[in-house]
Parts: C-alpha cells; sequence; structure tokens
C-alpha cells in the first residue's frame, strides 16, 4: 500500500519524458509563401506534448491525493514528487519555450545561423523550477499554501502554447508567441514567480472553516466562464487570475 502514491509519482515522471520527447522530435521547417514571406513552422507532433504533461498533472494530483487518503506520505514521496516535477513542468515547457524561440529566429532571414546562446535562455525555467522544489522540500510552512508560484501551474500554463498558437487564428496573438523578447520576458517573470516567497493559493480543500475556501472558489468560477469564452486562450487567464487572486486574499493565505 505504501508504495500505490509513488507509482503514481512515477507515472508523472513518465508522461513527462514522453513529453519531452514529443518536443524535441520536431524538425522545424522553413516555408515560403507564395507572396515569397518567409515563416517557420514545425509538425504536428509537438501537439501531443500537452495532452502528456496535462496527464502528468493528474497523476500528480493523484500521488498526493492517495498519500493522504491511505496516509503514506513518506521523505521518500516527498522528493521523488519534486524529481518528477522538474521534468514534466520544469524541462519539458522549458523545451517547449526552446522550440518556440527556435521558430521565432527561423522565421527570419538568416535565422538559421543564429547562435544557440539566443535559445538558451529557456533553460532557465528547469533551472529555477529544480530551485523551487528543492525549497519547498525543506521548508515545513507549505503545508497548506504556498511560498512562490507552484511548479506545475508554471507547466501547464506553458504547456497551453502549441494549443493556443494552432488553434487561433489571431495574428496578434501568433506575433506574441512567436515574439523573442515577449518569450524571454515569459521566461524571466515566471522564473521570478516560481523563486519568489510571495504567498500563493493551495487548492487543497481543508472543509467550510478553510480561509481559502472563498478565493478557492472564486478562482474555479472565473476559470470555468474564461474557459467557456476563450479555450485553451483561456489558460494563460486562469493562471493570471491565480496569481491576482492569491495576491488579493494574501492575509487569509499567508
Amino acid at each position: 500500500m505504501k508504495h500505490i502514491p509513488n507509482l503514481f509519482t512515477l507515472l508523472n515522471l513518465f508522461f513527462g519524458c514522453i513529453a519531452v520527447i514529443c518536443i524535441l522530435q520536431n524538425g522545424i521547417t522553413i516555408i515560403y509563401s507564395a507572396e515569397g514571406t518567409q515563416y517557420a513552422d514545425f509538425p504536428e507532433r509537438i501537439w501531443l506534448a500537452p495532452l502528456f504533461i496535462g496527464l502528468a498533472a493528474v497523476a500528480d494530483f493523484l500521488d498526493g491525493f492517495l498519500a493522504r487518503l491511505l496516509k503514506q506520505n513518506s521523505p521518500l514521496g516527498r522528493e521523488l514528487d519534486s524529481l518528477a516535477d522538474v521534468v514534466s513542468f520544469g524541462l519539458a515547457p522549458g523545451l517547449i519555450i526552446y522550440q518556440f524561440l527556435r521558430m521565432s529566429f527561423m522565421g527570419q532571414e538568416d535565422g538559421a545561423d543564429v547562435p544557440m546562446i539566443w535559445v538558451f535562455p529557456a533553460l532557465i525555467l528547469p533551472c529555477a523550477a529544480a530551485y523551487r522544489l528543492a525549497v519547498f522540500n525543506l521548508d515545513t510552512t507549505q503545508s497548506r499554501s504556498f511560498k512562490g508560484v507552484p511548479v506545475p501551474a508554471v507547466g501547464l500554463m506553458i504547456a497551453s502554447f502549441p494549443l493556443i498558437y494552432w488553434t487561433r487564428n489571431s495574428n496578434w496573438i501568433l506575433n506574441l508567441l512567436l515574439n523573442k523578447w515577449v518569450l524571454y520576458a515569459i521566461v524571466i517573470l515566471l522564473s521570478f514567480a516560481m523563486i519568489s516567497h510571495i504567498p500563493m493559493l493551495s487548492m487543497k480543500f481543508g472543509g467550510k472553516k478553510d480561509p481559502q475556501l472563498i478565493p478557492r472558489l472564486i478562482l474555479i468560477l472565473s476559470a470555468l466562464v474564461a474557459i467557456f469564452i476563450l479555450q485553451w486562450l483561456a489558460v494563460p487567464l486562469i493562471f493570471l487570475f491565480y496569481i491576482v487572486i492569491s495576491l488579493l486574499f494574501k492575509k487569509r493565505i499567508a
């Protein structure tokens, strides 16, 4: 019984590894329009990465749920969970940014000759995720709330980028996702958000008297409305809602 939660943690890692494979299998192709305009695209296999990151998130939720249900919390499970999260919600999303940066440069003239150093900032994200998870494992005060944005929340937000890119036809959205300066800013802001000490809402419900119950319900209702109206574009918006609501109800969370 004690290893059942750990099996789901390993399933989280397994799905994260598949997501990494899907992301790295894509060779970017330079395409020319009838007008001679150059742009870049890569095969549909990267579409599968958000699916496997999402499955990793489900497994990540279930391992904690089962550990509490079976009363099998252990130092081993805590360490294993962080190791899995680094891959599924740190490395895999960082590589999604890496591929979007590559696509951004490949859409430019002589983009294939751009030094690799210009896409390496994407790797700051998994480094920040690893640091944040290591701090979390040593901090015993984050059982009911978080200090800094949780790594899975960042990973799921970035996992929505490929889905938004291939399902939205709005040029301004596509231009944002292919703007290297926007991508650099996203990496810096998300990395800072993870390693910060800002009190953040936890989604672990603790009963009717839980002081975080109201902000959780507000977040869930806002998320449902956003998903109904915006589909995949709602994911980054929900992420912003999460941060804003956490800041507004900081006294209830801290």
